[in-house]
């Protein structure tokens, strides 16, 4: 029987306004929110008992239904189920997941060609004491010296035409997948790096097996040879039955941005004019975009219009998740029966809906542009923001530009779209800009006021103007392209407010972390003033003498001494139980969004909204450290996940 969605209490009708629990009424949480796994990820000491475990796993598998992916509660309770089964205890929990989602996922990667496959070896299978291998980018560069199994696994697996990469980095991993360069992950990883792995590669929805180390001690270690080795072997007729995922419109949505795509969609009109000839794109200059190959290679070009433009261009293609393209595309995907979950190929994507889901993108890095002015943030994507680069003047104006972009990508697809069609869109759109407007605005006038008083509904208030906005216009889009919006509109507006609030909750906790891919300073929301939920319930839990500290705290911003700063904010904050708290909100609300998933048809459009809770909420690496030691020194740059 198939396993069904776990949920959490639910506290309201879903349709009913979102209402905030202030922190007195939260209970406070004594035990750590993230307890030590390391009692559930125990590696059977003998080869019997690991083959035993793998063979009951293939028996257990015979039968499950494979259409749809698992989430993580689901895979731990199909684990917990299986040990229980084979009278086996908790600390195997690890080793047997793994077990049973090869099972789950071995008929579709055999199917993979071999040239589509990634194989994903760590770097602790190495000889520490001999190993000639330098590092670069893509991880170890194995010499293939035969000092240890590294070089026998990458060289069998090239031989068949498998990309390598000996790294235990996720980053790099998932950036390959989105990329479309493979279709299925083997990998070789001690059950810590496993764990980590795990919530991306489910999220990504794509087919991998993996062979746990028989020890996580990162040294010199060993696996068992013979089932790597069976695991790289892995071939067989494609199944008739395929988990849908999301990756093949991930990869649309990244591919949008990508040259030539990005500009046959959106042609880039200034500096086409230098790669013509009688009036017409030179096919000899261009690249089948009209845009000129010296361009291309000089961004910089002297002429100060085409300059202008690949700036405002070259940020439209710069980093980030795509994730609001994505998910336009997966709505509209979901309202036209779901092709695009089974296959690229079943993947329809006419130009006029490449075209809207663009505009999302340009409102969102026009935003983003105006806020780091605004913020005066140092980095973005990790590069110095625009500002930083060209100026403020000019930064503000390629915010700007991208705004006037998206609105003309709409406009002047009207006659396609329909004179209705585009008109809702554009007043959508137009909504969420005046609402993200007036979100930042308030953020902006509180931060230059002299009276800081806070309270967590304002936050929320401001939460909800800031965030929810992005997502609906988003959600909204995707399913008027799709056709007749109206049933959907109430639908959409509740699950992006609490969706957008509980994710502006979890990026405040991931401010105390930093963040790898964006910003890479941590504490910013703290040293900028920001009007965060995480400070209000801190001024509304702490004594008189706590709250004049955080105020003054405050007022000084970035001219104190940023450690200092950061660590007594952070005491203060977790003395005040503020973590905790706001923990308990983020679920409250993920709760509240799936309510409404709940009670969401079709079936297809339901199953999105429920894996957009899980991803955008996702929760790695989000609950600040609390320090023990009075003079522990807090880092501003984060150390790589890894």
């Amino acid at each position: 029987m198939p396993l069904q969605r776990p949920h959490l209490p639910r506290t309201s009708h879903p349709h009913e306004e979102s209402t905030v629990t202030l922190a007195a009424e939260l209970p406070v949480e004594t035990k750590p929110k993230k307890p030590s796994t390391a009692h559930l990820k125990a590696v059977p000491e003998t080869r019997e008992l690991r083959d035993q475990i793998r063979t009951a796993a293939r028996e257990h598998m015979r039968s499950f239904d494979r259409t749809k992916p698992l989430t993580k509660a689901e895979a731990q309770r199909l684990a917990e189920a299986f040990l229980a089964e084979q009278g086996l205890g908790e600390q195997y929990l690890g080793f047997s997941l793994v077990a049973l989602m090869n099972e789950f996922w071995r008929e579709q990667v055999s199917a993979i060609p071999f040239h589509r496959r990634l194989l994903l070896l760590p770097h602790c299978l190495k000889n520490a004491e001999g190993c000639p291998a330098d590092y670069d980018e893509f991880g170890l560069d194995c010499k293939k010296c035969g000092a240890c199994s590294v070089a026998d696994f990458k060289v069998r697996a090239e031989e068949l035409g498998y990309k390598v990469l000996v790294s235990e980095g996720t980053p790099i991993v998932l950036k390959i997948i989105v990329s479309g360069h493979v279709d299925a992950i083997v990998g070789v990883a001690c059950l810590n790096v496993l764990e980590k792995a795990f919530d991306k590669i489910l999220l990504a929805g794509i087919p991998c097996v993996a062979t746990p180390l028989l020890s996580s001690n990162c040294r010199s270690t060993s696996v068992d040879d013979d089932w790597v080795a069976e695991m790289i072997e892995l071939q067989i007729a494609p199944p008739e039955t395929m988990t849908k995922s999301y990756v093949h419109l991930i990869r649309a949505a990244n591919a949008m941005f990508e040259e030539p795509e990005l500009s046959r969609l959106a042609p880039r009109i200034r500096i086409a004019e230098s790669g013509t000839r009688n009036g017409k794109p030179d096919p000899a200059q261009t690249n089948g975009s009209s845009i000129p190959h010296s361009v291309l290679r000089n961004s910089h070009s002297n002429d100060p219009l085409a300059r202008h433009e690949t700036i405002a261009y070259d940020w439209l293609m710069q980093g980030g998740k795509r994730s609001r393209p994505f998910i336009t595309l997966a709505v509209y995907d979901a309202l036209k029966g779901g092709h695009g979950t089974r296959s690229a190929a079943g993947i329809d994507l006419p130009d006029h809906v490449k075209r809207a889901v663009l505009a999302i993108e340009t409102f969102h890095k026009a935003s983003l542009v105006h806020d780091d002015i605004e913020d005066d943030d140092t980095f973005r994507y990790g590069r110095e923001t625009l500002h930083r680069q060209y100026g403020v003047g000019a930064a503000i104006n390629v915010g700007d530009y991208l705004i006037g972009l998206g609105y003309r990508l709409v406009s002047r697809e009207r006659k396609t779209l329909g004179g209705d069609c585009a008109s809702d869109l554009l007043d959508k759109l137009a909504d969420a800009h005046l609402k993200l407007s007036e979100g930042q605005g308030a953020e902006l006038l509180w931060r230059d006021a002299a009276d800081k008083s806070l309270t967590p509904l304002d936050a929320l208030k401001i939460y909800a103007l800031k965030t929810a906005p992005a997502f609906e216009a988003a959600l909204y889009s995707g399913a008027r392209l799709a056709g007749d919006a109206e049933k959907y509109e109430k639908t959409i507006a509740d699950f992006s407010r609490n969706l957008g609030v509980a994710f502006q909750i979890l990026n405040d906790l991931k401010d105390f972390n930093g963040d790898d891919d964006n910003k890479l300073v941590a504490g910013q929301d703290v040293l900028s003033a920001r009007p965060t939920l995480l400070l209000a319930l801190a001024l509304e839990a702490a004594t008189a003498a706590e709250r004049q500290e955080l105020l003054a705290l405050l007022n000084q911003g970035k001219n104190g001494d940023a450690l200092m700063t950061l660590e007594r904010v952070r005491r203060i904050f977790a003395r005040c139980q503020v973590f905790d708290k706001a923990d308990k909100m983020i679920e409250k609300f993920r709760a509240k969004a799936e309510a409404i998933a709940d009670e969401t048809e079709p079936v297809e459009l339901r199953e999105l909204l429920y894996y957009l809770v899980d991803t955008v909420l996702d929760r790695a690496n989000d609950t600040p450290e609390i320090p023990v030691e009075a003079g522990l020194p807090l880092p501003l740059v984060p150390a790589q996940v890894t």
